[in-house]
């Protein structure tokens, strides 16, 4: 039995098991450095970058929703959606300069943030729709790669074009009062506006998650995804439900966009939908592309581990400088998901024919 065991394992194999005990093994090592060795950081600094985490997390989560909801019924990744929630949030700043400049946004600040995010979910919707219906549609039978390519074309379009519209100079949103004061819990100091970001990004995606589980578009969403043809015999439009997803996806980005901007005020520019985008789609595929609870998880999962992770692992490592390697997390994180879990956290939502 033994012997059978050996002449299976091939190379690949065995350098995949080899690379995953030196993960375990680096993170374990790193972790006991930081945390029993050195010290270095108190309990009150370890509490502020979970809830950091937690709040960039829950943006990344709104972002990937759209990526999910799209590879849920179309089985196609829009590349071009970092772009989109680009569109939202750039609109949506010269809406909240405005804002700021006439004082309106300190006097009524949840009137004025609530407009913000209808401005930048109607912008950003409004560019997704046009996209499933210039960009995807005529190609919808093509083979994948062609859709990958266009969505690649589309993001570079969006962006050179808003380059035209806006400017390349990065803009700042405006700070809103309220959000720049802290909460007291005990002797934990809490920035009021993480809570805030992150208490709104989870009320639109269990909003989203509503919709989808118990409208009646969000079952006609459902039945396009597993099955379009038999969708289409039952009466089912399936061109309407495929916009109204890119519509729902572009508005969760859109209102990330604003969320993105009242939480890291700076770097507003025609190119800050890549960085964005990249781990958006990293999350998806971290809690299980095409699933809604997964891409959830995956983003508020990446967002802690990526204000957690450089300090806790990195630091203990003898990494100088751990904290400007915060980007790279994403893409180590998508890596490690390939090799130790495909079909991530929760697992893919989908038929296996369809896989």
């Amino acid at each position: 039995m033994l012997r059978r065991q050996l002449e299976n394992i091939n190379f690949v194999s065995l350098f995949l098991l080899v690379f995953r005990i030196t993960i375990i093994v680096l993170i374990l090592v790193g972790s006991f450095n930081t945390l029993v060795i050195d010290r270095t950081y108190s309990g009150q600094q370890w509490f502020n970058l979970v809830m950091s985490g937690l709040a960039q997390g829950s943006i990344y989560a709104l972002i990937a929703l759209g990526y999910t909801l799209v590879y849920g019924v179309l089985l196609m990744i829009n590349f071009a959606h970092g772009e989109v929630f680009m569109a939202g949030a750039f609109t949506a700043f010269f809406v909240a300069d405005a804002f700021g400049r006439s004082g309106f946004l300190n006097q009524q600040p949840i009137l004025a943030i609530l407009i913000l995010i209808l401005v930048a979910a109607l912008v950003s919707s409004s560019i997704a729709i046009l996209l499933e219906r210039i960009a995807y549609r005529p190609l919808r039978n093509a083979p994948r790669l062609v859709p990958l390519i266009t969505a690649i074309g589309a993001s570079f379009f969006l962006q050179y074009t808003f380059r035209g519209l806006y400017g390349s100079g990065f803009r700042s949103y405006p700070q809103v009062a309220i959000l720049r004061g802290t909460w007291q819990i005990g002797e934990l100091s809490i920035p009021i506006v993480q809570p805030v970001v992150f208490g709104a990004a989870l009320l639109m995606m269990l909003g989203l998650y509503w919709f989808v589980d118990k409208t009646r578009t969000g079952r006609a969403m459902r039945a396009v995804s597993e099955d379009k043809q038999a969708a289409a015999l039952m009466g089912i439009d399936i061109n309407k439900i495929i916009v109204i997803t890119f519509a729902l996806g572009g508005a969760l980005a859109g209102a990330a966009g604003v969320m993105n901007g009242l939480y890291r005020p700076q770097g507003v520019s025609f190119i800050m939908g890549f960085f964005p985008g990249i781990k958006a789609f990293t999350a998806a595929v971290l809690g299980g592309i095409g699933n809604i609870p997964g891409a959830m998880l995956g983003g508020l999962f990446l967002g802690v581990f990526e204000s957690v992770g450089p300090n806790l692992i990195l630091e203990g490592l003898g990494i100088p400088s751990a904290n400007q390697l915060k980007d790279a997390i994403a893409f180590t994180m998508l890596v490690l998901v390939l090799v130790f879990r495909p079909q991530g956290i929760l697992g893919e939502r989908l038929a296996e024919k369809k896989a």
